[in-house]
């Protein structure tokens, strides 16, 4: 074990993690190019009305539920490279389709092709990631993948606008976005494929009662060791969805995956921008100033703090997530409080303050949560214990706007951002009961 005095060495992720991480980059720029015009586009641009629009996420959403319980299970009996790949070419498919939509068949047939592509991506990736890089550079690895993923939707963002502004025709420009979008998704079905290890281990003699202080559930404990494994040959058989439920830390880790999505980082993307125009008359100029603060410092971090979170035990970083959230948002109080008449300096200097606290907490959540995942729940379901997180994550993010807005409208700025600060306690309460569990 390394003493906290001594400098951990930096684990080499590889070059297939970083194929994996350029192909990745390229298709959360790809979605950036899209997301956030996808109601304007069906309703108003097509012309087809909000009911298509909204039949549109309705399709989606239970399309990726459906795919994500089935891609959990498929991705153990066989290979989340394979799934993963198929997810991707869904994504491919559904983007592409919404380019030359102009009736409601298609828009639907869209929807459910991208939710189904994300149903399956999500329920491999975790192990696709994993079995990329060494077993001590997995907290990296995940820290660096979330970077990557809010990088890439970011850059797809501003390309989109910039396309837009100088475009003639506003749908003649989105369908080509789209069809781009779609077509970002191919290098990294080609990477997924490519980075699948082509050797299987020799066959394990240990005996299982050595492995029995380990809290996973799984067959295979993804615990320890100091080189990369490749994945057991299938065995068809392993933890179901409700075995895994039954284990209290994995209960837990999901629950926390749903509130994390809920307090943390929908808040963020929805409430916390409305929050600062409506409520603190900050302008829209400096609304984005703090949302890319917030994204470059994801970047800044993350080689800064890397040797200390690998150093923290997992369920402790966990924990520290929603506590840097809750000091965030503390930072946005503060700068409420001080009202519009306080320095700018102070006022935007808090606001600031909020955006790189918050996105210190994402890198304790992005180093941890996973890993855990991959420990508790063996080799012999990472897909399905993938799928459940993905299900927590979806649940999280359709619930969380609506409850920020719900307080944004009804309380004012300081009691907004207290409001936000005790949904990060909450979020607390279960990381520290989990610490605690797992621990006993």
């Amino acid at each position: 074990m390394t003493a906290l005095g001594e400098t951990a060495p930096r684990t080499p992720l590889g070059r297939r993690f970083g194929l994996l991480m350029g192909a990745l980059l390229l298709s959360s720029l790809g979605n950036g190019l899209c997301f956030p015009f996808t109601s304007i586009y069906i309703s108003q641009l097509l012309g087809l009305g909000g009911r298509a629009a909204g039949g549109y996420f309705i399709a989606m959403a239970a399309a990726s539920f459906a795919a994500a319980l089935a891609g959990g299970p498929l991705a153990d009996r066989g290979s989340p490279h394979r799934v993963g790949a198929l997810g991707g070419a869904a994504l491919a498919v559904g983007y592409a389709l919404l380019a030359p939509a102009d009736s409601v068949a298609l828009v639907l047939a869209s929807g459910i092709c991208v939710g189904a592509g994300f149903g399956l991506f999500y329920a491999s990736i975790v192990g696709v990631v994993d079995t990329a890089v060494p077993e001590s550079g997995r907290r990296a690895a995940f820290a660096i993948r979330h970077i990557v993923n809010n990088t890439g939707i970011g850059l797809g963002s501003v390309v989109a606008g910039l396309a837009l502004h100088g475009a003639d025709t506003p749908v003649g420009a989105l369908r080509w976005l789209y069809l781009a979008n779609g077509l970002a998704a191919l290098p990294l079905i080609a990477v997924i494929l490519g980075v699948r290890p082509r050797t299987r281990p020799a066959p394990t003699t240990g005996c299982p009662a050595d492995h029995a202080a380990e809290p996973h559930i799984g067959a295979s404990p993804a615990a320890g060791g100091k080189i990369r494994r490749t994945p057991p040959e299938p065995s068809g058989a392993g933890p179901t969805y409700r075995t895994l439920l039954r284990a209290r830390p994995m209960a837990l880790l999901i629950l926390a995956q749903a509130l994390f999505a809920i307090v943390g980082f929908t808040q963020i993307e929805a409430t916390v921008p409305l929050l600062m125009h409506d409520r603190m008359a900050v302008t829209l100029g400096w609304v984005s100033t703090v949302v890319a603060a917030n994204s470059f410092a994801l970047i800044a971090l993350q080689p800064l703090l890397r040797r200390h979170l690998e150093r923290l035990p997992e369920t402790v970083g966990l924990a520290a997530g929603p506590v840097l959230w809750a000091i965030a948002f503390g930072c946005g109080l503060g700068a409420a409080l001080a009202g519009e008449t306080a320095p700018a300096a102070v006022r935007y200097g808090l606001l600031l303050a909020f955006a790189v606290v918050f996105a210190a907490g994402e890198l304790m959540y992005s180093s941890a949560f996973y890993p855990l995942l991959l420990r508790w729940s063996g080799e012999e379901a990472v897909g399905r214990a993938s799928a459940l997180a993905s299900l927590a994550w979806n649940l999280g993010t359709a619930s969380g706007p609506p409850i920020g807005l719900f307080v944004v409208a009804h309380a004012s700025a300081a009691g907004s951002w207290l409001a936000l600060a005790l949904g990060a306690a909450a979020a607390f309460t279960v990381t520290a009961a989990l610490h605690s569990r797992a621990g006993a």
